[in-house]
This record gives structure tokens, C-alpha cells and sequence, in this order.
């Protein structure tokens, strides 16, 4: 099991007035699994995705990351598996706007043991289909784009896992369609995804939803109409 979560709880203290945002969650996630959390906002769900990627820590409960307990794991320790290990996608793309395209997805390699790593960024930005993009700057190419720059960004390490924070929320369909399709065909390649999102029908690509309401977890299903993936081509200049 790639992620074992149990009973995992999150409060927030502010000035003696405890918020309570997650409450007992418990849930396991296989290696090779595509995964979707859903719910409204307020929920929880991102706390919960932030909590498994060691973006925040849990107020109590247990979580064993590929059979480690991270718990007694220190700030750099958990930094130096979240860069190698760990790939993320956000709604808000978080490029740097006055650098190339290819130098956006080299950045995660930096305090990498890797080498090559134009070739490994070029790699990763051929298989979102943006091998033509590589010399653009960022605030050169469309939302669209950006966040297959994104996902080139979050696959660069060849990371165990891919977290993507409703990484369709700020694009037209079309385009959500697309970043939705390559997710989709790196899980059919193997890659671990797991997905935050309030929209059933970018959930439908997942093998499995769960549904979060008020810190809990109420609903747990095998995804029945998942959609298929395609491949995807560089885009005509």
C-alpha cells in the first residue's frame, strides 16, 4: 500500500477557538491508483490532499507513506521526499512568468541527485505534448498550456505520486478536457494521481471517489463510467 492513513485529524487553534477540519479520516491508496476527493468547499478536502503531499502536518492519527511512518520524520526529511517522491498541480499553475518554459520544469531539479536535467525537463514536456513550447516564456502560452507545463513541472522527478488540487478550476473545458486526458494517461502508465475537485464530471476519470463532508469521509466508491485517456500530440506552432 502506497498511503495508509488512520484516524488522521486536523484542528486549527485560533486564540483558544479550535476549528476542527478533518475528523478521524482513515483511508488507504494502492501504488498505481487513480483517485479522486470530492467535496464542497469547507469540506476539508484540500487539507487532506495537503496533509498527504507533507504540505501540513495532521493533529493526530497515523499516516505510513510507502510503509514509513512519516511521523517522526523532521522538516527536511519530509521536504527531501516531497521533491523526490512527490509531484504537485495546482489550480493556480505557479510558474515563473519571465522564464522559459523548459527552465520552469528544470526548477524542481535543482537540489536533485539527477543529472541531465535539460534532457529530463524536455522529456517531460514532450509527453504533455508541449515539446515545440520548450524556448516560450510562460506568460507566452495559455492557461491551457500552462498547466500542461504544470504537469511536466510535477512529473520532471519521477515522482511515486501526482497530487492535483482542482487543476481544472481556472480553464475553459476544452482545455480542462485535455490536462484531465493526460492525467489520466499517466495513470494508464502507471503513475499514482490523486485528485481534488467539487466536479463529478472531472471525477468520472478517476478509478475511485471518495466524498468528504464537514472532516469526514461519507462516501467511497468504485468509479463505474471512468473515461478513457488518449494520446496526447505537440501542438501545431
Amino acid at each position: 500500500m502506497l498511503i495508509q492513513l488512520k484516524n488522521i485529524t486536523k484542528e486549527y487553534d485560533n486564540i483558544g477557538v479550535i476549528t476542527k477540519v478533518l475528523r478521524g479520516v482513515s483511508l488507504d491508496v494502492k501504488e498505481g491508483e487513480f483517485l479522486a476527493i470530492m467535496g464542497p468547499s469547507g469540506s476539508g478536502k484540500s487539507t487532506l490532499m495537503h496533509i498527504i503531499g507533507f504540505l501540513d502536518r495532521s493533529t493526530d492519527g497515523t499516516y505510513l507513506f510507502d510503509n514509513e511512518n512519516i511521523k517522526g520524520l523532521n522538516d527536511d526529511e519530509l521536504a527531501y521526499i516531497r521533491n523526490e517522491r512527490i509531484g504537485f498541480v495546482f489550480q493556480s499553475f505557479n510558474l515563473l512568468a519571465r522564464t522559459t518554459v523548459l527552465d520552469n520544469v528544470i526548477l524542481p531539479l535543482t537540489y536533485s541527485k539527477k543529472k541531465n536535467h535539460k534532457e529530463l525537463a524536455t522529456k517531460a514536456l514532450e509527453a504533455v505534448g508541449l515539446g515545440n513550447r520548450l524556448s516560450f516564456l510562460s506568460n507566452q502560452i495559455s492557461g491551457g498550456q500552462k498547466q500542461r507545463v504544470a504537469i511536466a513541472r510535477a512529473l520532471v522527478c519521477d515522482p511515486k505520486v501526482i497530487f492535483a488540487d482542482e487543476p481544472t478550476g481556472n480553464l475553459d473545458s476544452k482545455s480542462g478536457a485535455t490536462v484531465m486526458n493526460i492525467l489520466g494517461r499517466l495513470n494508464s502508465e502507471g503513475r499514482t494521481i490523486i485528485l481534488v475537485t467539487h466536479d463529478r464530471n472531472v471525477a468520472e476519470h478517476a478509478d475511485r471517489i471518495i466524498t468528504i463532508k464537514d472532516g469526514s469521509i461519507i462516501k467511497d466508491e468504485k468509479n463505474l463510467n471512468k473515461r478513457k485517456s488518449e494520446m496526447i500530440e505537440d501542438e501545431d506552432l
